[in-house]
């Protein structure tokens, strides 16, 4: 299936909530493995399924799951098993995502290495999907804690890897155990004859859908990518942007919000950049790409959909601000750049959690994919003043400046004083509103960056060529995976409700920007803010109920890292069974006791995204 034959998500009998999400989030298409597996299995028939990690499969069997998923009924109705500790953690964020609009819906990921007690307790409370790794879900099963006689929806997620890692007769073991009336959705990037045999075995009449990964990419292209750590990657994007040899740009983001709001802070920084998003109409699209192509512009932010059919010769760099989901998708955006015989550039910023989606892209392209250190601020500082100098130069070949010594000699002769410092002055005039050098220690920038060390790609690499099998017989004696987000537990028997904040990973939120400022704007004591998840693009916390509304509408205006919380309360989202928590003695029992915005303490906001200046 080509790029330009995808069909829309609305066309593959997706849940309106479900196409809710995915207009909220900003996914446009779907990828060709969603494409065809989608409505199969929204139909209910067993699949297998032949594509390579990063071509967008867990939304693939997510979707399906999540459009067909009874929240009324609080047992398990679908289960995912993976090979890996990450790959479940990883599994089982993308459902607590795509579920945005799904109020009510709960996702637990199990695997070996995090506490049973904490698995038993909220398999107690009920899950609608689970997403386990072979040995701990044996483990409950055994234990009779997680039964799956309600489970409509069964899926293998590389199987292969499961094969490989010495799995498969555990596979084996919780099919055989599964209701027969049930759906069998089977992943794998190869099909070893083992994995061919369960497929036999175990699935009914499956549909086969084979994507084949095109893997050319340009030679010319030059590939790199930065580890993100120590600085927020919209300044990180700045300094690249300074201290590369650039001509055109396109900026690759994941979401049409996002290209607008990334767009409007280039241009605040002084870039000439522009959005491109599926909402442009075809005028302003022809306009926008034409003023590219003019030198008008020198910034295209755009998502995938977008960017298709752009050939624009002054393209000397692709920027992945977001690393794509699908491997064909990051070959499409970096031929963007060194077309017609022309070398070009393309760089990728990885996250920690990303390094999967790395590995992928590198393993379906064949080329290796090298690491580059950020440009620290004296670099940039370097860059600027000899940009300086040259325009300086410039003029100085090119223009009559009489009049202009004449004014300066009068100046200098009345004011008397030298030439040097009349000139020193000019100049910072003329930098005053875009600084000519950054006022920042170059020492505060080498320390947040030392604080993830140089050689933690290469560990963390390495530990995922080769993942930890769980081992069921000894959970305690793993280290735990670090959660993506934080608890925290409010210390009163009062009734809590989950709100949903616009603000993520992809924001450089912290849990503690949060609190402070909620806790600092809107008077509620940090004691009695309860749980707090981080995920991609939002994050939900636990808030006492019965918020007043003046205190509510105060808090959809705070901002946190100059940007709005935008909090809004998750429908059906109590969360009081969750805390059952005691109250300290001596304590207030008003969580609302302060009234909005007049704490004592300035809030927590973290630092300004906008304000830290190359």
């Amino acid at each position: 299936m080509s790029l330009d034959t995808t069909p829309a998500f609305s066309q593959l009998g997706l849940s309106a909530t479900v196409l809710e999400s995915l207009s909220r989030i900003g996914y446009e298409t779907p990828s060709p493995i969603q494409a065809q597996t989608i409505p199969e299995l929204i139909a209910g028939r067993d699949l297998v399924g032949m594509a390579q990690t990063g071509t967008g499969k867990t939304a693939a069997f997510a979707l399906p799951i999540l459009s067909k998923i009874n929240l009324q009924q609080r047992s398990t109705q679908a289960m995912v098993l993976t090979p890996t500790r990450e790959l479940c953690i990883q599994v089982a964020e993308a459902f607590q995502t795509y579920a945005a609009t799904l109020p009510g819906f709960h996702v637990l990921p199990i695997y070996g290495g995090q506490s049973m007690s904490t698995q038993l307790r909220q398999l107690q409370r009920g899950a609608h999907v689970v997403v386990g790794t072979p040995g701990r879900v044996m483990d409950h099963m055994r234990r009779g804690t997680l039964k799956l006689d309600g489970i409509k929806t069964l899926v293998l997620d590389e199987a292969d890897e499961m094969l490989r890692m010495g799995f498969i007769d555990d596979v084996t073991w919780i099919l055989e155990r599964a209701p027969t009336e049930r759906q069998v959705a089977l992943f794998s990037a190869t099909m070893p004859k083992q994995i061919r045999a369960v497929a036999e075995n175990y699935l009914r009449n499956p549909v086969e859908v084979r994507i084949q990964t095109k893997t050319t990419t340009v030679e010319r292209i030059e590939q790199q990518y930065w580890a993100v750590a120590g600085t927020n990657k919209l300044d990180a994007l700045t300094r690249i942007l300074e201290v590369e040899e650039c001509d055109g740009v396109i900026v690759f983001v994941r979401t049409k919000t996002q290209t607008t709001e990334l767009a409007s802070k280039l241009e605040a920084r002084g870039h000439a950049a522009s959005a491109i998003n599926g909402d442009l109409n075809q005028a302003m699209r022809e306009r926008t790409i034409e003023q590219l192509k003019a030198g008008k512009i020198d910034i295209l932010v755009a998502t995938d959909v977008a960017a298709r059919g752009i050939d624009v010769s002054r393209i000397s760099h692709v920027i992945n601000y977001d690393i794509p989901y699908d491997t064909e998708a990051y070959v499409h955006r970096i031929g963007r750049t060194g077309r017609a015989g022309r070398t070009g550039k393309a760089i990728l910023f990885v996250a920690p959690r990303e390094r999967r989606l790395l590995q992928a892209i590198e393993k379906a392209t064949r080329q290796p994919i090298t690491q580059i250190q950020l440009p620290t601020r004296e670099q940039v500082n370097q860059k600027r003043v000899a940009q300086f100098k040259a325009s300086i130069t410039e003029v100085l070949g090119n223009q009559d400046l009489g009049q202009f010594e004449k004014l300066v000699g009068d100046f200098v002769a009345a004011e008397e004083v030298s030439s040097e410092r009349m000139a020193a002055a000019l100049v910072y005039l003329l930098q005053r509103g875009n600084p000519l050098l950054s006022n920042k220690q170059i020492n505060d920038e080498a320390r947040a960056e030392r604080s993830v060390p140089e050689s933690r790609p290469t560990r963390e690499r390495h530990s995922e060529e080769r993942p930890t099998r769980e081992k069921s017989d000894r959970p305690d004696r793993e280290r735990p995976a670090k959660p993506k987000g934080e608890t925290r537990r409010p210390s009163d028997d009062i009734d809590l409700e989950t709100y949903r904040i616009a603000l993520g990973h992809n924001q450089q939120v912290r849990p503690a920007d949060i609190v402070g400022a909620i806790a600092n704007e809107a008077g509620i004591e940090s004691r009695y803010i309860g749980r707090i998840q981080l995920f991609d693009d939002h994050s939900t916390v636990d808030l006492p109920a019965g918020m007043p509304k003046e205190v509510f509408q105060h808090l959809k205006r705070v901002q946190i890292r100059n940007q709005p919380m935008d909090i809004e309360k998750v429908a059906g989202g109590s969360a009081q069974e969750d805390r059952p928590y005691r109250a300290k003695p001596g304590k207030s029992d008003r969580p609302f006791s302060k009234p909005p915005g007049k704490s004592a303490k300035p809030p927590r906001k973290g630092p300004s995204k906008d304000k830290r200046e190359s």
